[in-house]
This record gives C-alpha cells, structure tokens and sequence, in this order.
C-alpha cells in the first residue's frame, strides 16, 4: 500500500515537472469588450486559419495542415514585414468559443509559446475577447518578449475593437 502511494507520488510529481517545461513561466493577458454577440465575434475570429481577416500584422494565413477546426491543424502567417510564423492548433472547443495553440517556428523572441484565445458573454449583449498566453523569453530579455507579445495583443484586440464598434 505504501509503495503504490510513494510511487503514484512520485508519478504525479513527475508529470507536474513534465507540464511545467512545455509552458513558459512569463505570461500575458489581453481583453476588449466588443459591441457584438459573442457568436458574432466568434464567427470572426474562431476560425483557427482567419487570423489575416482581424490582426492587422497578418497579411496572409495558409493552412499547411489539417483543418481549421482540429486540435493539429498548422498554419503559416505571413506578416507585414515578410517574416512568418508557424503554429498548430493544440485545442478547439466552438461551444465554448475557445482555442489554444502554440508556436513551433518564429522570429519573434519567445519559446515554448502556448496561447488562448476565448470569447465570452459581457453585458448588454456584448462579448469579451480574452487572449493569454505563456512562454519564455528567447534571445531577449523577459520585459522584451512581454512587450512584443503585448504589442501583437494590442493590435489584434484594438483592430476588433475598431471594427465591432464602428
């Protein structure tokens, strides 16, 4: 009895340390409240591949694999600047309007980059957009990679925001 508790233990402890490598320990989170339903926003931005429809930095998004609704799916944004950014979808849930999904190739100065993006009911019919993420600084300094990601996160959430309530 003992030994099956030290080793289920030992086993949670194991896993705990396994799932605390994969996420980054800096984090930042973003919100706007939007003047629409939260359906209608989620038709804009639930699609894991429409990315270039609402970030203004993203002037293309290619499907490289899967579909746009399935946990695996990749897809390739190109920015403004010509650089480009793999991620993959790690996550969808349409009912609670929510995805996650991480970066496997960037320039941008992060590893081990785990984002969320959810929509949810505010008041008045409104809905609040919610994007979080984790990583760690990669090539930078931990207020560096903060501000980068804050900076994508201010102008995807600010472009809804402008087109929602126009």
């Amino acid at each position: 009895m003992l030994s099956t508790m030290i080793k289920t233990a030992v086993s949670v402890v194991l896993l705990t340390s396994a799932m605390a490598s994969f996420a980054g320990h800096l984090t930042v989170s973003k919100e706007v409240t939007v003047n629409a339903s939260p359906e209608t926003t989620w038709k804009m931005i639930g699609d894991f591949n429409h990315l270039d429809v609402w970030h203004p930095v993203v002037v293309e998004s290619q499907l490289k694999q899967g579909d746009s609704q399935s946990a695996g799916a990749v897809r390739l944004l190109t920015l403004g600047n010509g650089a480009t950014i793999t991620e993959k979808l790690v996550s969808n849930n349409n009912a609670l309007r929510t995805y996650t999904y991480a970066i496997t190739e960037s320039p941008l100065p992060v590893s081990d980059y785990v984002s969320t993006i959810t929509v949810s009911a505010a008041e008045g019919g409104k809905s609040t957009v919610t994007w979080s993420s984790s990583f760690d600084a990669n090539g930078a300094s931990d207020e560096e990679a903060e501000s980068t990601i804050s900076g994508i996160y201010d102008a995807g959430l600010n472009n809804l925001d402008k087109y929602f309530n126009q």
